[in-house]
Order: C-alpha cells, then sequence, then structure tokens
C-alpha cells in the first residue's frame, strides 16, 4: 500500500503543475462546491466525480459539504492510486476505477440511490464527441430530479474565431494579473518524474498495462449545450467565467 505522505506529495505536485495553465484552479473549485451545496437541498448529498484523477477536487466537495457521499471515477490506475492513498481513509469519500468510454460504466459505481449532483473538472475535454454524447445522456440518467451536472473546464466558443482569440487574451490576463508563469513543460515532467519514482512502481506498471488514449476534443460551448439538451437535461448555461475557463451548469427537470 503507498505510504499517504508519499501520495499526498504528488498530489501537490500534480495541483501545482495544473496551476500553470488553470490560474484561478482553486477558485474553479470552490464555485463547483458552491453549486453542490446549494442545490443538494440535504446535509447528505451524493455527488460523483467524473475523472477524479488524484482526487483534489472530490476532497475539496467534501470538506464543503462534510456529511456528503462523494464517488470519484477515473480509468488511470496511477492517479487512482494516489486518491486512495492519500483520502481513501476519509468517511464518505471513495473511488471507483470505471472508464467513461466504455459503456455500462455506471453499474459499476454502486450507487445506493438516485444522484444529487455530477462534477468534473478539467477531465471531459479528453472525449470526443460521441463520446461526450454518451457521458452526457449516462449523467442524466443518475441525476435525481432536480440534480445538476457541475464541469469545469476550458470552453471555447468557436462562433467566430476573433471571439475565441479574444477569450484567450483574457485568460492571459487574468494569469499574468495573478503572477502565474504558463509552462508547457509541467504537465510531462511530472508524469516522468512519477514515472521514475520507485514509490509509484506498481501504479506505474498497473498503467503501462493499460493503455489510455488522450487527445483534447474539438466539441465547442455551443456544442456542449446542444449534447446536453439532447441528452435531456432541462437548461444548461455558464455560472463562472474567466476567458474561456468556465463552470457550465446543466440541470435535470
Amino acid at each position: 500500500m503507498l505510504d499517504t505522505s508519499v501520495a499526498a506529495t504528488w498530489i501537490e505536485r500534480w495541483d501545482r503543475q495544473q496551476e500553470t495553465f488553470l490560474t484561478d484552479r482553486e477558485e474553479r473549485f470552490q464555485v463547483i462546491a458552491d453549486v453542490v451545496e446549494t442545490v443538494a437541498d440535504r446535509p447528505d448529498p451524493l455527488v460523483v466525480d467524473l475523472g477524479c484523477g488524484p482526487g483534489s477536487l472530490s476532497a475539496r466537495v467534501l470538506d464543503r459539504v462534510p456529511g456528503a457521499e462523494v464517488v470519484g471515477v477515473d480509468a488511470d490506475p496511477l492517479l487512482l492510486g494516489l486518491a486512495a492513498a492519500a483520502y481513501g481513509h476519509r468517511r464518505g469519500l471513495r473511488f471507483v476505477d470505471a472508464d467513461l468510454r466504455r459503456p455500462g460504466w455506471t453499474d459499476v459505481l454502486a450507487l445506493t440511490r438516485r444522484v444529487d449532483a455530477v462534477v468534473s473538472t478539467t477531465a471531459l475535454h479528453w472525449l470526443h464527441e460521441d463520446e461526450l454524447a454518451a457521458t452526457f445522456r449516462a449523467v442524466a440518467g443518475l441525476l435525481r430530479p432536480g440534480g445538476v451536472f457541475v464541469d469545469g473546464d476550458h470552453f471555447y466558443d468557436a462562433a467566430t474565431t476573433r471571439l475565441a482569440a479574444l477569450s484567450r487574451v483574457v485568460g492571459d490576463g487574468v494569469a499574468r494579473r495573478a503572477g502565474v508563469v504558463s509552462d508547457d513543460t509541467a504537465w510531462s515532467t511530472w508524469w516522468r518524474d512519477a514515472e521514475a519514482d520507485p514509490h509509484l512502481a506498481e501504479l506505474v506498471a498497473s498503467r503501462a498495462a493499460r493503455p489510455l488514449e488522450h487527445g483534447d476534443n474539438t466539441v465547442d460551448y455551443a456544442d456542449n449545450l446542444r449534447l446536453l439538451t439532447n441528452a435531456g437535461f432541462a437548461e444548461s448555461g455558464t455560472v463562472w467565467q474567466h476567458g474561456a475557463d468556465r463552470v457550465l451548469v446543466a440541470a435535470v427537470a
């Protein structure tokens, strides 16, 4: 079993490298938690975190709503191993190995009731349009009446190239004023160093045995809204935004 302190160190490094291209990452987390806390209407909401990675968002949702049950879902053995080692001892928080691209992934979640909120952050852009559409349909099926899907990510407006360019300018301005220096190598450096750490050798081997295809999709903001409507959501839109960095909320009737 991976030592908790080792896992915590690697998650801290993960959070720092994420912040090199997500200036307001912590604020985004808190906005997502705001939405969950507001719509739950109960002290013990059931929340599912899609593409949870090492559990950063899952843990913060539980911090905000200590009585919640939070189920983190991911397909990466290394990131799930870090999450389980660092946070697995926390009551109300568990992690499930499931690939959102595979039909039936909801069946392995072992949920005892309909879900109050499904959340995600910087994860679903890996999915292609058909995969994203299927995921939205599955999410709509998990939610109770009045439940919400909350997704924090970069959503670019492809209506005009000018708007997309302006979104990037605004995002760059926010980063500059916050003193955040973009580092295009931070992501690859984290993975390289993790793969070299003997403490993580077993998790690295498990990951190597399960090839994970990563590639940004081309689904723009308007298409996300269209796919959500097609999936059965009654309404959807942005509740927080800095440039193209948005928190998108979709609600079922």
